[in-house]
């Protein structure tokens, strides 16, 4: 980047942080997205007199309110709950609720501000959003978390809906959280919508939704290495998570016939060199999913190695799935993956690696898809649940793999349009944030000073 960008962005980025300060992952998201794009803004006058990037950067709408809740021993406790409707300009807001002890206003604006152009890359009519809460579900009872789940939607019931704001679930929200929720929604409107999506099978729900991030993750990957003449045949991958996404991740790498070797969780990761086969996956989805148990006693069942405190980033690997939480993959990790004979990133995590990190894959060249163009199958997925549910008919599973399969497609090709360099390499990063910015921004310009 030349100096005179370079003064561009710094100018754009102390305006930033000036009005949303100590907000550092909002900081990281917007500075990645502005670097990429502050060329193409200055070489296009009308997205510029428009000011849209300094419109992109603040919220439509920020809703904060308290969520008070009965404990199983009849103490109140209080949370606090956020929404985050960032951008309508394509189709009502969409993005996850995330329910975690390290919730807070910046975090969520990062995600929702990243959603809108991973929703936007889908080619879906998705605006974007996030919300959640500091609520922390681990170690709570079913009663509790319904408890606090009704209490939550009581508040929030009356910024959403089907043609307004859909949310989906994120971390600590899965089927039983949604399922609460949407009974409350449900039981104070007294109307039965698709305002809620990962719903259950039985009740709106979609086939492949739980399925879809890890999946489409997968499938960005496979879009990558064809850019090389190359598949998943016998490479060997490291995926940290060992969540909804890392599992399905690891699902979609065995029948592509790869072979996922290590998963995590928050206390450390475990190396099983054999590969983590269908059997032992079934064990996992055991583990994480129904007793809620950690990953070590993967390690204590199969005899295989477990390393407490670190991530599995030093493990060698042709391939990485970064599957866990935001910032998990620094420089060092980066080096040492690229050391190690890794040449293919696909993120399932929102912003898993740091800039420095992020960076480094450039440079390397690399085949790098950032977790806004890889991991945007789980919003897909949701966005065809909403077309399911407004025409009341449910889709096969092979043709809601097959919409998924074709949109990851389509989102690779749109990267590769718009961030092809000069000697043939695709910088994934500039490709993601321009495509998704075109569509948004155009429709921002149409609609006028909205």
């Amino acid at each position: 980047m030349n100096a005179h960008l370079k003064e561009k962005v710094d100018q754009f980025m102390a305006q930033v942080k000036a009005k949303n300060q100590g907000e550092k992952e909002f900081h990281q998201a917007v500075e990645e997205v502005v670097e990429s794009l502050i060329e193409f803004v200055e070489e296009n006058p009308k997205y510029k007199d428009a000011r849209i990037l300094e419109r992109m950067t603040e919220p439509e709408r920020v809703i904060i309110f308290r969520v008070p809740w009965l404990d199983d021993n009849g103490v109140t406790q209080v949370n606090r709950g956020f929404r985050i409707e960032m951008n309508s300009a394509i189709g009502p807001y969409k993005g996850g609720l995330r329910f975690h002890p390290t919730v807070n206003l910046g975090i969520l604006k990062f995600l929702a501000f990243e959603q809108v152009f991973k929703n936007s890359l889908t080619s879906l009519p998705l605006g974007g959003g996030k919300g959640g809460s500091d609520f922390d579900p681990k170690g709570k009872s079913d009663n509790e978390v319904m408890k606090f789940c009704q209490s939550f939607m009581t508040e929030l019931f009356r910024h959403i809906g089907p043609d307004t704001d859909v949310p989906a679930g994120d971390i600590g929200v899965g089927g039983r959280e949604i399922g609460f929720m949407f009974g409350q929604y449900k039981r104070i409107k007294n109307e039965f919508t698709g305002v809620l999506t990962g719903k259950g099978i039985d009740w709106g729900g979609s086939l492949i939704r739980p399925e879809a991030t890890g999946y489409g993750q997968v499938y960005f990957a496979d879009e990558m290495l064809k850019t090389r003449n190359d598949s998943f045949k016998n490479k060997i991958c490291v995926v940290s998570g060992s969540g909804n996404v890392a599992q399905f991740a690891t699902e979609k790498v065995n029948e592509l016939g790869g072979k996922v070797v290590t998963l995590s969780d928050s206390s450390g990761y475990i190396h099983d060199p054999a590969g983590i086969d269908k059997e032992k996956l079934e064990y996992v989805m055991w583990l994480k999913n129904v007793k809620r148990g950690r990953i070590k006693e993967y390690a204590d069942k199969y005899g295989c190695e477990y390393v407490e405190g670190k991530t599995p980033w030093g493990v060698k690997c042709d391939v990485a799935l970064p599957s866990a939480t935001e910032n998990e993959l620094n420089l060092d990790d980066a080096k040492t993956l690229i050391d190690n004979g890794c040449f293919v990133i696909s993120e399932g995590a929102n912003m898993p690696s740091t800039p420095e990190a992020v960076e480094y894959f450039i440079e390397k060249k690399v085949l790098y898809g950032p977790g806004k163009a890889a991991n945007a199958g789980g919003v897909a997925t949701s966005g065809l649940e909403m077309s399911q549910n407004s025409m009341r008919l449910p889709w096969g599973r092979e043709e809601v793999d097959g919409r998924l399969h074709e949109i990851m497609i389509n989102i690779h090709k749109t990267c590769v349009k718009y961030g092809k360099n000069d000697d043939g390499t695709i910088n994934y990063v500039k490709g993601a944030n321009i495509g998704g910015f075109i569509k948004v921004a155009d429709a921002m310009i149409a609609q006028g000073l909205v």
